[in-house]
């Protein structure tokens, strides 16, 4: 009976290793983003990241933007906060502020690779409480990237953004912390799409790894 050697049982599992570990690794890696850059801001009916209501109790809403967030790939991650604050509204409950139609531009800057793309949302307004809020934001672009698509400048390389839309603004006694809405989206890779092996892949692999394994364990024992 033909022996098989230790070394011609270690080479095909040590390469079947290798590529499960090279499958499992595809696509893998950081990101580096800020949504502060110049431009984040409300663009109509005024500027900068302070909206006032346009009659009504006296109300506000503001936008936070995130600066120099790390995250993995793929991930779920925020762009930042709305913050919707009425005191009145508090203490008059039958009263309400009124917010007009309203266009926000958020900035999304890639400072891994060095680019700058921009969500557009617009919003209809409409009357807060405190307890209710009427006011969403439709966000017209939901990706940028990879490449060079919804760049204002530079290339996205294989980086995508995406924005999950619309984004509903809760009252102002909503939410974790009164009033606070997080804009919300993930951040991915086109590599993973291109290199992640289907599930039928992964699958062949880990029975080769089994079934070497099991050979060389019955190679040793005659």
């Amino acid at each position: 009976m033909k022996t098989i050697s230790k070394r011609s049982l270690q080479l095909p599992l040590v390469t079947a290793i290798a590529i499960f570990t090279t499958a499992m690794n595809a696509g893998a890696g950081t990101i580096t983003f800020a949504t502060n850059a110049p431009g984040t801001e409300f663009v109509s009916p005024m500027t900068g990241l302070v909206l006032d209501d346009s009659s009504g109790l006296k109300a506000t809403l503001t936008f936070d933007p995130d600066a120099q967030m790390a995250v993995g790939l793929p991930s779920n991650i925020n762009y930042g906060t709305f913050t919707l604050a009425c005191a009145a509204c508090l203490t008059n409950k039958t009263g309400v502020a009124h917010f007009a139609a309203f266009t926000f531009d958020l900035i999304v800057g890639d400072v891994t690779n060095g680019a700058k793309g921009e969500f557009v949302g617009t919003s209809a307004g409409g009357n807060v409480a405190f307890n209710s809020s009427a006011i969403t934001i439709v966000w017209s672009q939901e990706m940028l990237g990879p490449g060079t698509s919804g760049a204002l400048a530079g290339n996205f390389d294989l980086t995508e953004f995406e924005i999950s839309s619309p984004t509903r603004i809760v009252a102002p006694n909503s939410g974790e912390n009164g009033g606070e809405t997080t804009v919300q989206g993930d951040v991915a890779s086109a590599s993973v799409t291109s290199q992640a092996p289907e599930a039928g892949t992964m699958t062949l692999i880990g029975a080769g790894l089994i079934g070497l394994g099991l050979l060389r364990r019955r190679a040793f024992r005659k």
